[in-house]
């Protein structure tokens, strides 16, 4: 006697389908799939397309390689070395002083290391317009300014910070110091608390200082990490926009000495509607950022070939 088997209900074929084997490990990408297509490669696709084209509003017309002749002008000359700038003295800023402070927080001898972290870390939580604006206050021009007021205890007359192309640079830098150091301090702290104890114990049995535990144990297990913070410290170097609007209030910096290459990719897509143009910048900033962190990461080893 046989017996005969009931229909699988709709509602059940569904659950069996989730929980296959098969099929659930693309259920649970699917979100990032969507979000990488619509988000991602959807607007660099457009905007590749958008390069090779002159829009206006209600007129669309093909024009080549014109917008990446004309990509080659002051303007961007400009933008391109204030971002390299910018992009370099944030390496040297925000990759050996957190490390250094991660490790003194990391030490078991320092007093109130949570409340130091803690207040390391605050600035990130700050909106960075805010932040723009009250560091627009502390670096004016006027006599009664905090920075010029701290000049003026060492007999240093008033500067006019966002004027001068070397003094806007150093309050860009200042502002990002401010803002990122707490970060990547977490980042260190994390991985300084993964090395094990044994190492530094042995080296210290065999007669190495504290300088050469840090050179010859931390700084190479620190490797990972380090090239991770160096890597998005570039991409947030090339990326910075809003702090230097926020400095000059949204205007044109005095002969370009705050225009970064995003800051040129707003003004010539949003403030003169020449969105071809803009994409043309957008993706040419994409490419030297993919070529130089490249560069950074095949130096750092991490593209080295294993025989």
């Amino acid at each position: 006697m046989q017996i005969e088997r009931e229909p699988m209900r709709p509602s059940k074929q569904r659950r069996h389908l989730v929980s296959s084997q098969k099929i659930a490990p693309y259920v649970f990408v699917m979100p990032f799939l969507l979000s990488f297509l619509i988000f991602f490669a959807y607007p660099l696709i457009s905007a590749g397309v958008m390069s090779f084209q002159q829009i206006v509003p209600g007129e669309t017309t093909f024009v080549g390689w014109d917008n990446y002749r004309h990509l080659w002008n002051d303007d961007f000359g400009s933008a391109l070395l204030n971002s390299s700038r910018y992009t370099v003295w944030t390496l040297l800023l925000l990759i050996p002083v957190p490390m250094v402070l991660a490790v003194f927080l990391n030490s078991k001898k320092m007093i109130a290391s949570n409340f130091f972290r803690s207040t390391l870390f605050i600035p990130a939580l700050t909106s960075v317009v805010v932040a723009g604006v009250i560091f627009r206050l502390i670096f004016g021009e006027l006599d009664g300014a905090l920075m010029n007021t701290v000049l003026h205890t060492f007999g240093i007359p008033s500067q006019r910070w966002l004027y001068s192309s070397h003094l806007s640079m150093l309050a860009l830098v200042i502002l990002a110091g401010w803002r990122w150091i707490g970060i990547n301090l977490l980042y260190f702290l994390s991985a300084l608390q993964s090395i094990p104890v044994e190492l530094y114990e042995a080296a210290e049995i065999d007669g190495a200082g504290r300088l050469r535990r840090f050179c010859s144990i931390t700084v190479p297990m620190l490797k990972p990490i380090t090239v991770y913070v160096v890597t998005i410290t570039i991409y947030g170097g090339f990326s910075m926009f809003t702090e230097s609007y926020m400095l000059w209030a949204g205007k044109p910096s005095p002969q370009n000495i705050g225009l970064t290459l995003v800051g040129y990719i707003y003004q010539q897509g949003f403030q003169y509607f020449n969105l071809g143009f803009g994409s043309a910048i957008g993706l040419t900033l994409l490419a030297i950022t993919l070529v130089v962190s490249l560069v950074q990461l095949t130096l750092t080893g991490l593209f080295k070939r294993e025989d």
